[in-house]
Formats: structure tokens, sequence, C-alpha cells
């Protein structure tokens, strides 16, 4: 590379200018920090009842979403050892999280729209006492 020796006027104004107002400079550090999404959030609802679950549901969604998170895995359990049974008053299926918990996320439009799929997890992660959640990229 050959360096020029002398400088125009033109070339120390241009210089000089660029120096006192820095501010057109792209920062490539800070748009990588922006953009990059966390993989997956994972959280466990054996124990929460029906309506907890659902709030509880609601509120890591809405957190999954502002956090850039790709999905959301959540344990829910295979109702192995639900009572519901024992009440006739409630649906063997849907009082059980495993059946419930997709159905109030489909039924919410605003959650729903953030959401590409629900489906149960793969064995490895849960299988039918999971379900994966997997989100847009907003």
């Amino acid at each position: 590379m050959i360096k020029k020796k002398d400088l125009s006027n033109e070339d120390k104004k241009v210089w000089e200018d660029f120096i006192k107002d820095p501010s057109n400079i792209y920062d490539k550090d800070q748009n990588i920090q922006k953009n990059i999404r966390k993989v997956r959030y994972k959280f466990d609802l054996h124990g929460f009842t029906l309506e907890e679950a659902n709030n509880k549901v609601r509120e890591i969604l809405l957190f999954c979403i502002e956090s850039r998170y790709k999905e959301l895995l959540l344990i829910t359990g295979k109702g192995i050892h639900s009572s519901n049974e024992k009440d006739a008053y409630v649906s063997k299926d849907f009082g059980k999280l495993k059946f419930s918990v997709p159905e109030f996320i489909k039924s919410n439009s605003d959650l729903n729209k953030s959401i590409i799929s629900v489906n149960e997890a793969d064995v490895k992660d849960g299988g039918e006492g999971a379900i994966l959640i997997k989100l847009k990229n907003l």
C-alpha cells in the first residue's frame, strides 16, 4: 500500500469533520447483540392447577417472545396422578395440563399470533409429558 505523503486541504477538512461527529459509523457489535435469538426456555408446570398453569403459560410466553427465544418447552406431566377422574364435572382429558394448555394457547389470539407450532415434545425432551412451542421471529 502506498501512502500519500501530502494530504490535500480538502482531505484534511473531511477527516477533521469526521472526527468531530463520528455518529454515522456503523457499530457491528451492537447489531449482532440485538439479533441473537436464544434457543430454548424450559418451565415445569407440575403442581399447577389449570387456571394457575394457563396464567403462568401466558406470562412465560410473553417473556419468551420479548426475550427472543426460539422455543418454549413446557413440562406438563402425563396426567397419570391427576385426580380428575373422581370428579364427574371435569373432563378426563381437558382437566389435564397436557391437553388444556395447548387448547388455551390455540384459543388465545394474542398469544397465537406469535407462535409457529404447538406440539408434543420429542422423547428426549419429555415426550407425552411435555409440550414444545416454536415461536416466530418478530
